[in-house]
């Protein structure tokens, strides 16, 4: 049975298309051709002329009158036809508006995200070229503590000024109190240290998600304040730090000033200050309370990768992946020494020891490699992963090294006798992101996929904590492990510990 390709009905006067080889009813294809002059299945050029008709015996009689039924049917079938191309024609225009319209969205979009990149490339020079062109007298001639208060921020030095005989007694005599109060520490357990089985009834005591703005989700570091437990600060992907009262879960400031996302952050054990670093190649010293950037420092050519405050808390370790490690003044702003890695592989992370004469610094190669910081001397390696080395703690007890990498697995270090003595085997597709030893050296946290909790000595697991939703990024043990937070980029900070 013969069927007109537009309509879907028997045609009374069927002709073929040569363009497509579709059938239609002649009266409906004459209009279409008429008006748009191609073939509506194909949309080829076609003219009424080259329509062939077909001979057939006409299905239905010819109507006697226009009173009959068959002619009322007819003209109700011709309003039917008209209504068929007529929803064709519309389907056709819509279709064609539709990609009209993503076309110009999409336009617009580019246009946008180009302006904005733009007022941002704007803003940054402006920034720099106020402050690489001082006025006279001005703030680049003010001490760092007036060039603060005056809310200024302190261009560090380019030049070396070098590690002096005064800064290497200073390290030495504050080693030497600090060995000797691990030495009497390490003799008994503290006494408000919380037991095994109290970190074992750890419950998740407070989710905070709106610490960071929900376009750019992510938190990608966090430390907490030694002298006030309550205060948590965190780095995100918003390029912003913000320090958190835990207790009252208010804001306690917004640090904006990195041009790219906040990888590191440290907060000053003794006073209200924060350092932060960035892929931006920058390190930022801030004030909390009036979340200013008090110095800028731009130790490094590449995007930094670790960062770590020396135990006097005067001087700062960073590391980045210009291969270098640096060592600067955080009260002068100077940098004391920038040293190149042997081998000439980008470090990924630095830590100090905790009596701050030698630190650690992984590398994009697989290898721990420590230094003397006296000497500026890499003085031991520790190899054994495979893949980028991703975080390295030591252990209060000055004794144990935990190093991480992309190979699913924590090992632990021995400084006395420089080998591994222990590998922590998690699963196949586990990425470490972060290891801390609390401030004891009795348990080691370990996040990745999840938070987990391990005892030293016996390095048996004590509990996991899996609510994040996405990626942990960092952990931190609070005073005494009474409780545990952890950054992810599900965009929250979490805290754990025993409900009261």
């Amino acid at each position: 049975m013969l069927q007109c390709a537009l309509s879907k009905e028997v045609p009374d006067e069927p002709v073929v298309s040569p363009v497509s080889g579709s059938i239609f009813e002649k009266r409906v294809i004459t209009r279409y051709v008429a008006e748009n002059g191609v073939d509506p299945i194909n949309g080829k050029q076609l003219q009424v002329e080259q329509l062939i008709e077909i001979k057939h015996v006409p299905s239905k009689p010819k109507a006697p009158s226009s009173t009959s039924i068959p002619f009322i049917l007819k003209g109700l079938r011709d309003e039917y036809d008209a209504e068929v191309l007529s929803s064709f024609l519309l389907r056709q225009r819509l279709q064609k508006t539709r990609q009209e319209t993503l076309n110009v969205l999409y336009q617009h979009d580019a246009v946008c995200r180009k302006t904005a990149l733009l007022v941002k490339e704007s803003t940054s020079v402006k920034e720099a070229l106020a402050l690489l062109k001082p006025q006279p007298g001005s703030a680049s001639n003010m001490p760092q503590a007036a060039l603060a208060e005056a809310g200024g921020i302190a261009m560090q030095p380019s030049e070396e000024a070098g590690i002096t005989d005064d800064i290497i007694q200073k390290l030495q005599e504050k080693a030497t109190v600090l060995t000797q109060e691990r030495k009497r520490r390490g003799r008994s357990v503290p006494e408000d240290l919380l037991s095994q089985d109290a970190i074992k009834s750890f419950q998740t005591l407070a989710s905070h998600p709106g610490l960071h703005s929900a376009s750019n989700p992510g938190i990608l570091a966090l430390d907490i304040h030694s002298a006030d437990n309550s205060r948590i600060l965190t780095g995100g992907a918003d390029k912003t730090a913000t320090v958190f009262n835990k207790d009252t879960e208010q804001i306690v400031s917004i640090l904006k000033g990195h041009t790219k996302k906040v990888s590191r952050v440290i907060y000053h054990p003794t006073e209200d200050v924060v350092m932060t670093a960035s892929p931006d190649s920058s390190i930022r010293i801030w004030n909390v309370d009036t979340a200013k950037t008090i110095l800028l420092m731009r130790t490094h050519d590449a995007p930094v990768t670790g960062l770590s405050l020396h135990p006097t808390g005067d001087y700062l370790l960073s590391s980045a992946l210009d291969h270098c490690w640096a060592f600067s003044d955080i009260r002068s702003g100077r940098l004391l020494t920038k040293v190149a890695g042997q081998g000439s592989q980008p470090l990924t992370t630095a830590q100090f020891h905790p009596d701050g004469l030698i630190f650690g610094t992984g590398t994009a190669d697989s290898q721990v490699k420590i230094w003397d910081l006296k000497e500026q001397s890499n003085v031991a390696n520790f190899p054994g992963h495979s893949g980028v080395i991703t975080a390295i703690s030591f252990s209060e007890n000055g004794y144990y090294l935990a190093t991480a990498a992309e190979d699913s697995c924590v090992k632990l270090w021995d400084l006395r006798k420089l080998k591994n003595f222990k590998t922590l085997q998690l699963d196949e597709s586990y990425e470490v992101k972060d290891i801390c030893f609390d401030q004891s050296g009795t348990y080691l946290a370990v996040c990745g996929s999840d938070v987990r909790i391990y005892v030293c000595k016996q390095w048996i697991e004590l509990k996991t904590f899996n609510d994040h939703t996405a990626a942990v990024n960092s952990v931190r043990f609070g005073k005494n492990a009474e409780f545990i937070a952890s950054a992810s980029m599900d965009r929250t900070l979490k805290v754990y510990g025993t409900s009261r």
